[in-house]
């Protein structure tokens, strides 16, 4: 539970910065080319989030590499990041900033599992539905799970809506039983 407070605080933190220099679009792209890089080069993340290394050595080292290349806001927040030890939330916190960027467009992102791919009419349909229930814009990812037969599983906003076959014979047998 402490690191959800973490994400929501740096996030927030982050968030109210760029928004104040206009840049909130623009951070969220280079959190995603950040985090990128991490992915591609592990060991520069571990060396950021490392305790044996001095803080002022790595901000020695992210200011060689990210100088010049990401905004002053997203390198002072890395700094930030670096010399409070909370290098190891940098995923969670690019996640929680994601959404502070898109609950202020109005715009929730969920799944929707089915048997087998949904067109892109029927994940249109499904949108449009699911927008009209949640009153804001939606976008779905369709991820397959054969084990539900059939219908749809829509997660969205920490709800679950359960509109599969598996769902209905599992409440078939519990009324049976």
């Amino acid at each position: 539970m402490a690191e959800l407070t973490i994400e929501r605080v740096y996030s927030t933190a982050l968030y109210e910065a760029a928004d104040s220099a206009g840049l909130v679009d623009e951070i969220n792209g280079e959190l995603k080319e950040l985090q990128g890089v991490f992915k591609e080069y592990p060991q520069f993340y571990e060396l950021l989030h490392t305790p044996a290394i001095a803080a002022e050595e790595k901000k020695k080292a992210a200011a060689a590499v990210f100088e010049g290349r990401l905004s002053n806001e997203l390198l002072n927040f890395v700094y930030v990041l670096v010399d409070k030890r909370r290098m190891g939330w940098f995923d969670g916190i690019l996640r929680a900033y994601g959404r502070l960027v898109d609950d202020r467009k109005g715009l929730s992102k969920g799944v929707a599992i089915s048997a087998v791919p949904l067109s892109e009419g029927q994940m249109k349909a499904l949108m449009g539905e699911a927008s009209r229930l949640f009153a804001k814009k939606v976008e779905l990812e369709n991820q397959v799970d054969a084990s539900i037969l059939g219908g749809v599983r829509v997660y969205l906003e920490g709800k679950l809506i359960d509109a599969s076959i598996r769902k209905k014979l599992d409440d078939l047998k519990e009324r049976i039983v």
